[in-house]
C-alpha cells in the first residue's frame, strides 16, 4: 500500500476531498518525521512506538579488495508495533467478516 493508496482510503471512507486527505496525511507524516529528527519518540497507542536507535560503528571488508574499512555511528529509525497491531496482524484474515 502507497501513501496515495491511504489518501484515497481515507477520502473514499470520509467522503473528504482527497486534497484536504493529502494535506493531513503528509503533515502527519512530517511531524512524526521531525520528532524523530529532534530524538523524541513518537507513541501512537494500539499502533506502535518509533524512535531513533545508534548503531555502533564496526570495522567492514571492502569486498573487492579485502581492505578493512572503518564504519562509523549512524541513528536509524526503529519500530515496535503495538499489542493491537500485533494481534490483527496475526489473526487469520478469512476469519474477517
Amino acid at each position: 500500500m502507497t501513501k496515495k493508496d491511504i489518501i484515497m482510503k481515507i477520502s473514499d471512507d470520509t467522503g473528504m476531498k482527497q486534497v484536504d486527505v493529502k494535506e493531513v496525511v503528509q503533515r502527519t507524516f512530517d511531524i512524526i518525521t521531525n520528532s524523530l529528527s529532534d530524538g523524541k519518540k513518537v507513541e501512537l497507542r494500539n499502533f506502535g512506538i518509533f524512535k531513533v536507535k545508534t548503531r555502533k560503528g564496526r570495522m567492514g571488508r571492502n569486498p573487492r579488495t579485502g581492505e578493512g574499512v572503518s564504519i562509523p555511528d549512524k541513528k536509524v529509525v526503529s519500530f515496535k508495533a503495538g499489542m493491537k497491531m500485533k494481534i490483527d496482524v496475526e489473526e487469520d484474515p478469512s476469519a474477517k467478516v
